[in-house]
């Protein structure tokens, strides 16, 4: 039997979308299925981006793009960048991609070789440790603690630099627990990319999401240097702009490695669709009210989500800045991250994600999106607390 390669035998994937398999097997079945565990918002894309795309259609952008991405999109994501981060990047250092996830990868493997370094948090997003796991790059974790509201500390960050070290990277407002950093403790840790000389990859996918009542501010360590010497932004419209199944984004970082990861891109995806990307010039543009809407949405389902959590026998959770997340403590419960993701697949029909699936100091808690209605919301937390009030014999 013929043997795949080393770097194949490394992938992991992203472990959520195999719970999101199991739950629609369990539907196929006749079980109702709760879903809390694929981040991918409820909303319809709005009316006016599906209307720009119709219209690209029937116009005859079908054809392939230049590989980087059209010039009337990128010209209009610098002007974004301008209002939103206080600097305007040279066309040059902007790729359009397909979604977030390319981003990283792209970035990663024009950036670091083999056996080298990147520190990332420890939860945090999947893709990170299984593409560093594939480019046979070494990941260097740094802990988040429920008690620093499970923000990075740049003093873990400076103490985990090696000589070996080429890349940090960042993710604020954080998946998977909704965290928002400082802007000092983002100062500090561009401080310490910049002190070692290495690559700042920020992402800020779910920048949009940051909510008003939060004492936390949207900050960008690109506004440090302009994304002109070391930080890459990684950027999509998935959760935004409620665009997941378009597989839209922009990164934008110093022109000599975005131009490699623009080969990169031609090697493996030629372009991104022209009529995705005159999609994505109408989000940009277009009417920011739905995304507003969208966004207070999801601020009150965050509130009585946290509000129910806390109610549930040996759960406690605390109440996230960003994102679309919530990442329960579930250590008194008894059970592990797995035993009880598992127990309330098979005896609530509730899917979640177990925290340890986003690194290992993600055990003894458990990852819950809550882009999905207050009804679906407060069905789920009543099967969740039926299914713990039974193992406590109350």
């Amino acid at each position: 039997m013929k043997q795949l390669s080393d770097a194949a035998n490394r992938l992991e994937g992203q472990k959520m979308f195999q719970i999101l398999a199991k739950a629609q097997e369990l539907e196929r079945q006749g079980k109702k299925i709760i879903h809390f565990e694929i981040g991918d918002p409820d909303f319809d894309t709005p009316v006016n981006i599906i209307e720009a795309a119709c219209r690209a259609l029937k116009n005859g952008d079908t054809h392939y793009s230049n590989s980087s991405g059209i010039f009337e999109y990128k010209k209009v994501a610098a002007e974004v960048t301008e209002r939103s981060r206080g600097f305007k990047p040279d066309i040059d250092q902007i790729l359009v991609t397909a979604g977030g996830n390319v981003q990283i990868y792209y970035g990663v493997a024009c950036a670091v070789n083999p056996g080298e370094e990147v520190i990332i948090p420890d939860p945090s997003f999947v893709s990170y440790n299984s593409i560093l796991k594939f480019v046979g790059a070494k990941p260097v974790k740094i802990p988040l603690y429920e008690k620093n509201e499970f923000r990075m500390n740049p003093a873990d960050v400076e103490r985990a630099i090696s000589e070996r070290t080429r890349m940090i990277i960042i993710n604020s407002p954080h998946n998977p627990t909704g965290s928002v950093m400082s802007e000092d403790e983002i100062r500090e840790i561009y401080d310490i990319a910049e002190k070692h000389d290495v690559y700042l990859m920020s992402d800020e996918v779910y920048t949009r999401m940051i909510y008003e009542d939060s004492d936390t501010k949207f900050s960008s360590p690109s506004k440090y240097d302009k994304c002109k010497e070391r930080t890459l932004v990684v950027h999509a419209f998935s959760k935004s702009y409620a665009m997941t199944g378009w597989r839209l984004g922009a990164v934008t970082g110093p022109a000599e490695i975005i131009s490699k990861m623009g080969l990169l891109l031609e090697t493996t995806s030629s372009c991104v669709s022209p009529f995705i990307q005159k999609a994505g010039i109408e989000a940009l543009t277009g009417s920011q009210e739905p995304i507003n809407r969208m966004v207070e949405e999801f601020r009150n389902r965050r509130d009585i989500i946290v509000e129910e959590l806390n109610k549930l026998p040996g759960v406690r959770c605390l109440k996230p800045k960003g994102a679309f997340y919530v990442f329960p403590n579930i250590t008194e419960t008894g059970l592990t991250s797995k035993e009880f993701a598992d127990l309330m697949l098979e005896k609530a029909g509730v899917a979640l994600c177990p925290g340890n699936y986003f690194g290992e100091h993600g055990e003894g808690y458990v990852r819950l999106c809550y882009a999905t209605p207050i009804e679906v919301i407060m069905e789920g937390i009543d099967r969740i607390r039926k299914v713990l009030e039974g193992l406590a014999g109350i």
